[in-house]
């Protein structure tokens, strides 16, 4: 059962996608806490398996063509096991979703400010004056210049940032304690990344929600971020606070994202940037056994990989998956 720290706990979560006569677990044996007041960062390359975790929150997967098992647990509730009717009572409510694309989420033949309000008038008994009312206060909340006019506009009237404020109002809605920002920035330019950054740090200031941030970012990640969990093909690879996970990386899929940021020049030198080899492997390509991030590290011998990596505390708060940190070292390198 979730303490009273913890917002959200996720135990042992699988998420499996069918394809043909078998499930293929795009989220495997999955273990975090949320905590009150804390954004957790969920970071990796495109197809490690955070936004299906995301959706897996939310309840958002097709029942017919996924199989969901473990516990995520909110108030007691586990929500794996409840049915549509109550999960929609919570979506909204207790949970607020921010989708990476907000035109793709918003409709595009209702004005921003119904959209709005229809969070509140499914799960608030205000009335219509009082709803409206409501939606300008959250138009105005997310830094919308002119809500009035805003809110009788329709989505492909306004440009992305002022969309992504729509989309952040939406989930703000009814005040969930937990938000969920899937990608928030990704299409922005870097100012307006760098407003709607503010803008999420400003609302857990003000509501004390739990915010999980999936990203791949990692300069977002350093700017906002309480903790950190590094996913790659599905596993949680390495936990750790933030600035642990940057001053002091172990897993060497951690190592490797980090070392591919640009460096900052040295003299008159660039550093030489590092390029990860090959590519997450595709739901129906993952190995059954062993680390599966191995073979994105040739150079590394077999003899350092572990059979049936597990996820250890190797320091307060801190969590690597396997013993291949111990040896891990970049190619051309001697063995640290």
């Amino acid at each position: 059962m979730a303490t009273e720290e913890n917002l959200l706990e996720i135990n042992n979560l699988e998420v499996g996608f069918r394809f043909g006569d078998e499930y293929h677990n795009a989220v495997d044996d999955v273990s975090i806490t949320l905590k009150k007041n804390e954004i957790l960062a969920i970071v990796g390359e495109s197809g490690s398996g955070k936004s299906t975790l995301a959706t897996a929150i939310i309840g958002l997967h097709d029942p017919l063509n996924t199989k969901v098992k473990g516990e995520i647990l909110y108030k007691g509730l586990d929500l794996t096991k409840l049915n549509e009717k109550l999960y929609n009572r919570i979506r909204g409510n207790d949970i607020g979703m921010i989708f990476q694309d907000p035109l793709g989420s918003l409709n595009p033949v209702m004005t921003v400010g119904k959209q709005i309000e229809e969070s509140l008038i499914y799960h608030t008994d205000l009335k219509e004056n009082a709803r409206q009312e409501e939606v300008l206060k959250l138009l105005d909340q997310v830094g919308i210049v002119n809500p009035q006019r805003t809110a009788k506009q329709y989505p492909h009237e306004l440009s992305g940032g002022m969309r992504q404020r729509v989309v952040i109002a939406i989930a703000l809605a009814n005040k969930p304690p937990i938000i969920i920002a899937d990608e928030p920035t990704t299409a922005l330019d870097v100012t307006i990344q760098a407003q709607i950054l503010d803008l999420m740090n400003d609302i857990q200031d003000e509501t004390n929600s739990g915010i999980i941030l999936i990203t791949h970012d990692l300069g977002v990640v350093a700017e906002t971020a309480d903790r950190v969990a590094v996913m790659y093909a599905g596993q949680i690879v390495e936990e750790a606070p933030v600035d642990i996970l940057f001053t002091d990386p172990k897993h060497p899929y951690t190592r490797s994202l980090l070392n591919s940021i640009p460096q900052e020049l040295e003299g008159e030198e660039v550093a030489e940037l590092h390029v990860i080899q090959g590519t997450v492997p595709s739901l129906q390509a993952l190995p059954r056994t062993g680390d599966r991030f191995k073979n994105r590290i040739p150079w590394m011998p077999d003899e350092v990989f572990d059979e049936d990596p597990q996820l250890a505390e190797i320091a307060p708060g801190h969590k690597v998956r396997g013993n291949s940190w111990k040896h891990f070292y970049f190619e051309g390198e001697e063995e640290k």
